[in-house]
């Protein structure tokens, strides 16, 4: 027997005994994890992170207070990193950006966040294997998704202390939150074309994702951060920032279309209503 006969076999055995893992991993090199990844990672940084400056600058003094309360829990700041964030958002700041954009300026920086809304909604689409939904459809989503993410980053702080009571709640409190932004976020982005329960697994992992990678964050990035600073100064803090939010967003990429391809095999296919076989058979009874 040839090499390339016996891979055959291989791969048709695996293929036969784990078909979820099979599905998956196609699933994953048809949509380029790494590439999607680092796409969305780019449009967060490049007009997400400055929109939610920008939308802070024209918000009131405890607002900022807040999101600067929020930032520093979510990344555990220190020292200069910790420095260089009041800095961002201190009056002075506030007023330098309103007087150089105006309002105009912050909605320019609304609509040219979208493409950060975009690339997630594409992210869902191949999650799912869906084509694009048409513009006039998506786009009121796109800007309802934004804002959502917004007020989610203002409460990390009084989320993850649990409201007061401490992080025995807020550890599972934050991850069922994120289970649910997941949840919502799918469905609102895939323009409901996927019925709520079907989205569950991928909210999930969703969930165990971001709150794994949050608590990593407060771990990891202090000292990445402080240090990036120290050596290279501003650019040092940018691509720390940047090499990060490629790590959130391709574990999100990864959760998203695993759950996806969990949601759509045995034995969950049963239970949430994708089950492939019966939707063919409903198809062939209608046809007759």
């Amino acid at each position: 027997m040839s090499w390339a006969t016996r891979l055959r076999s291989i791969r048709t055995g695996a293929e036969s005994r784990f078909p979820v893992l099979t599905e998956l991993t196609g699933r994953l090199v048809s949509g380029n994890l790494l590439d999607a990844g680092t796409r969305l990672a780019a449009q967060a940084f490049l007009a997400a992170v400055p929109l939610l400056f920008a939308l802070a600058a024209f918000a009131p003094l405890a607002v900022r207070d807040q999101l600067r309360e929020s930032l520093r829990v979510m990344f555990g700041l220190t020292g200069p990193a910790d420095q260089d964030l009041q800095k961002a958002l201190d009056q002075a700041t506030a007023d330098g950006v309103r007087e150089t954009t105006g309002v105009v300026g912050a909605l320019v920086a609304l609509v040219s966040a979208t493409s950060f809304s975009r690339a997630m909604a594409r992210v869902c689409e191949r999650a799912w294997g869906l084509p694009k939904a048409g513009t006039r459809i998506a786009a009121w989503r796109w800007m309802v998704w934004l804002l959502a993410l917004v007020v989610v980053v203002l409460l990390q702080a009084p989320l993850r202390d649990g409201f007061g009571a401490g992080g025995w709640l807020g550890l599972p409190l934050y991850f069922l939150v994120s289970t649910g932004v997941w949840l919502w976020t799918q469905h609102l982005l895939l323009a409901k074309r996927v019925s709520w329960l079907p989205l569950l697994p991928g909210a999930v992992l969703g969930g165990v994702a971001t709150t794994v990678l949050g608590i990593t964050a407060r771990l990891y990035m202090p000292a990445a951060l402080n240090r990036a600073l120290g050596e290279y100064g501003s650019l040092g803090l940018v691509l720390t920032m940047l090499s990060w939010l490629i790590v959130v967003c391709a574990a999100i990429t990864f959760a998203l279309t695993s759950g996806a391809v969990l949601a759509q095999e045995p034995p969950l296919d049963r239970y949430l209503g994708t089950d492939r076989g019966e939707e063919a058979s409903a198809d062939a009874e209608a046809l007759q």
